[in-house]
């Protein structure tokens, strides 16, 4: 076809609406909000059941979100809901956007890593009892008033917290019943009590990756409907 008849297509096709294919915007570009800094972990399930879906990691460069990683996630027994309304012991992973204030793990840090990193030690719980006043956060020793029924020995799960990262779900203000110990984490031999998991082998590119200084969040949802990761 000649370049003029080329170029009269291309004007009609405009003019009709239909504008030339190009590659769709990353899904970060897509969502309401990324937490305002440079890195994003997207977290997303096919639907509010599901137990398996991907986890991307991305760099915001030069005004465009890049990938940087991905890997197969995976979810809580009873799929997704939505964080603000979830209720604790429900085996659901809370939908949202959220920080990362810290990692941790029962094995050292991979080289490299930036993030705050706390290493699991014989006395290292999560507290998780609802009337403590240590609910959701991490305790060495574990306090008179948190029972240990309630809570997380962090020693006891050498294979998922051999690296972690804590997501901010109910963390900075933590309300009692919501739920408490809400990591990304690494892959045990199937779906989560509520966390996201990783195989192991990402987790450890992620803690390489991750940079406190770049502002970095993770956003949990669905690929459509009311838990569209789009939606946040």
């Amino acid at each position: 076809m000649r370049p003029g008849v080329v170029a009269l297509a291309s004007a009609s096709l405009l003019l009709l609406g239909a504008a030339p294919r190009g590659d769709p915007d990353p899904l970060p570009a897509r969502m309401a909000d990324t937490g305002g800094g440079t890195q994003l972990i997207t977290a997303q399930a096919p639907d509010a059941g599901s137990t398996t879906g991907t986890l991307v990691w991305w760099d915001l460069r030069d005004g465009r979100w890049e990938q940087a990683g991905s890997a197969p996630a995976r979810f809580g027994a009873r799929g997704l809901v939505e964080g603000a309304t979830r209720t604790q012991g429900t085996n659901t992973t809370p939908t949202g956007l959220y920080d990362l204030p810290f990692a941790f793990g029962n094995k050292a840090a991979p080289d490299g890593t930036r993030m705050p990193y706390r290493p699991v030690h014989a006395d290292s719980w999560w507290c998780q009892d609802n009337d403590s006043s240590a609910y959701n956060r991490w305790t060495e020793p574990l306090p008179a008033d948190c029972r240990a029924t309630e809570s997380e020995h962090l020693v006891d799960y050498g294979t998922q917290y051999a690296h972690a990262l804590v997501i901010g779900f109910n963390y900075e203000h933590p309300e009692r019943g919501r739920g408490a110990g809400i990591f990304l984490h690494v892959d045990g031999a199937g779906a989560t009590a509520g966390c996201v998991s990783v195989p192991q082998d990402a987790m450890r590119r992620i803690l390489t990756w991750v940079d406190p200084a770049r502002g970095p969040h993770i956003a949990t949802g669905t690929e459509s409907g009311e838990l569209a990761l789009t939606r946040y």
